[in-house]
């Protein structure tokens, strides 16, 4: 008989913790339509305190924001975790950090959206994300790094994504003239020469789906945390005897 062993998938999340509950959730729901019955994800969670990260971000503090989550990695490792997701776009700009804290795989949101980017055919995707994902390189550059062209809405645009993000779906508030303000930069950027757009923000997945957007729609969580399940199960396979 051949059974398949799940790797202990590492969940470094609570930014916020909106996205978080979406990570878990599909986590299961995946393993349950791989394996069936009552099977589950194997999950070990740390969830820290957003309001903390935020002002690290605000304050752009960003070593001291790596040491934080580096250490609740190394936690998440101690744990048990064999994989780790960092449930978050944003603060994969301190990812090198947290892989370096630990020696359990990372599974790099970018990289998996720009694999799918590449699936799709695609080479000139909008990104729609915090400021700081939209703003600064760390995200784009890495995105370049696959052959893409990454393009961001214009200013006010910029910080009206932000606002609905961390106002409004970091605090459970979803919000029809959001969705609607979000269609529109869509729109736009669709006008700039995108040919899809990345949701580069765990939280705008409660907001947007995939029939708000004219072109495909990249939905950063959904697609993070399928790569980590595939992963999971990747070279743990047993034979036995019956």
């Amino acid at each position: 008989m051949t059974t398949s062993r799940q790797r202990v998938i590492g969940m470094l999340g609570g930014m916020s913790w909106e996205s978080s509950a979406e990570y878990y959730r599909l986590a299961n729901e995946l393993v349950r339509e791989r394996l069936g019955g009552l099977h589950s994800a194997r999950v070990v969670l740390a969830s820290v305190d957003f309001a903390e990260v935020e002002q690290l971000q605000l304050e752009s503090r960003w070593d001291d924001a790596a040491r934080l989550l580096a250490g609740a990695a190394q936690g998440l490792q101690a744990a048990g975790a064999e994989l780790l997701v960092l449930c978050t776009n944003t603060m994969h700009k301190v990812a090198d950090e947290v892989q370096a804290a630990v020696s359990i795989p990372l599974v790099h949101i970018a990289d998996v959206t720009a694999r799918a980017v590449l699936r799709a055919e695609l080479s000139t995707v909008g990104l729609l994300g915090t400021a700081f994902t939209m703003e600064q390189d760390f995200y784009r550059d890495r995105m370049s790094r696959h052959g893409l062209t990454v393009l961001v809405p214009d200013v006010t645009d910029r910080a009206e994504v932000h606002r609905v993000i961390y106002d409004e779906l970091c605090v459970g508030i979803v919000r029809e003239e959001s969705r609607q303000r979000y269609r529109e930069v869509i729109e736009r950027l669709i006008g700039a020469g995108a040919e899809g757009i990345i949701l580069g923000c765990t939280e705008i997945e409660l907001l947007v789906a995939a029939c708000d957007s004219p072109v495909p729609t990249f939905p950063t969580t959904r697609l993070h945390i399928e790569a980590a399940v595939d992963q999971s199960f990747e070279d743990w396979q047993s034979v036995g005897t019956n």
